[in-house]
C-alpha cells in the first residue's frame, strides 16, 4: 500500500471545457491519467489536490466522478478554486452512494489516516494584506480554520498537509497558512494550482522546516506522485 498525490485533473466529460485545447502536455490528458494510475493497486491511496471537475453542479460532474472511481485505489478529494460543483459534503456523498461510487471521500474539515500518518488539508487561499479585499480576508480566515480543524483531528500522529493553493509562490508567502502548519508540526506539504510557465516560479524544497512539493497534474506528467 502506498500514498500518492496529484492535483488539477480538470476533468470535463459532461462540461465542454476539455484541457486538450491547451495542447502541449495537456494533449490526451485523460488517457495519460489512466496510464499514470495504472501502476497503482487497489489498496493505494491518492489525494486529489483540488480542481477535480469542470462540472457546474454535482450531476454535471457525475461522469467525472465515475472516471475517478474507475481508477485504482482510494481517492481523497479536497476543494480547488474551479470546483464549482462543490456544495456540501453530505450532498456529494449522497450522489456517490446512489451511483455505487465508494472509492472517493472528501478531505474537508476532517482528516484521514494512512497507517500512523494523518492526511490533513484544505483548499488554502492567496491573500496579501496590501491588495486583498475584505472578502479575501474572510475566505482566508475560513481556510485557516478548516486547516486547523483538520490538523487537530489528527491528534498526535505525524501530519502531512495537502492544499490546492501553494502557500509559497515566487516571492509570496501565505503566512497564515504557514504558521498553522508550523504550529502543528507539519513537515511536508503538497499543493497544486500552478500550471504551464508558472511552474518555473513554483517554490519547492525544504524551507523553514517544511518540505514543499508541487503535484499539479501537468507538473507530474499526469502520474500520481508517490508520497510514501
Amino acid at each position: 500500500m502506498s500514498l500518492y498525490a496529484i492535483g488539477d485533473l480538470h476533468l470535463s466529460l459532461s462540461a465542454d471545457k476539455p484541457m486538450d485545447v491547451f495542447g502541449g502536455r495537456w494533449e490526451n490528458y485523460m488517457g495519460k491519467l489512466t496510464d499514470g494510475f495504472s501502476a497503482l493497486g487497489a489498496e493505494d491511496v491518492t489525494v486529489l489536490c483540488g480542481d477535480i471537475s469542470w462540472g457546474m453542479n454535482l450531476n454535471e460532474s457525475l461522469a467525472d466522478f465515475q472516471f475517478i472511481h474507475a481508477l485504482p485505489g482510494k481517492k481523497l478529494i479536497l476543494k480547488g478554486n474551479h470546483d464549482y460543483w462543490w456544495t456540501t459534503a453530505s450532498k456529494a456523498h449522497q450522489l456517490w452512494d446512489a451511483h455505487g461510487i465508494d472509492s472517493i471521500a472528501l478531505l474537508h474539515n476532517n482528516c484521514h489516516f494512512y497507517d500512523d500518518i494523518a492526511i490533513c488539508g484544505t483548499r488554502g487561499w492567496f491573500y496579501e494584506e496590501e491588495t486583498g479585499s475584505e472578502h479575501d480576508q474572510k475566505i482566508m480566515n475560513r481556510e485557516v480554520m478548516r486547516l486547523e480543524a483538520s490538523l487537530k483531528a489528527a491528534g498526535d500522529r505525524e501530519k502531512l498537509c495537502f492544499l490546492h493553493y501553494p502557500p509559497r509562490y515566487r516571492d509570496y508567502v501565505c503566512r497564515e497558512i504557514v504558521e498553522v502548519m508550523t504550529a502543528y508540526g507539519v513537515r511536508r506539504c503538497f499543493y497544486g494550482h500552478i500550471h504551464g510557465p508558472g511552474m518555473r516560479l513554483a517554490v519547492e524544497g525544504l524551507i523553514e522546516g517544511i518540505e514543499y512539493t508541487m503535484v499539479s497534474a501537468d507538473a507530474v506528467q499526469f502520474s500520481p506522485y508517490r508520497v510514501m
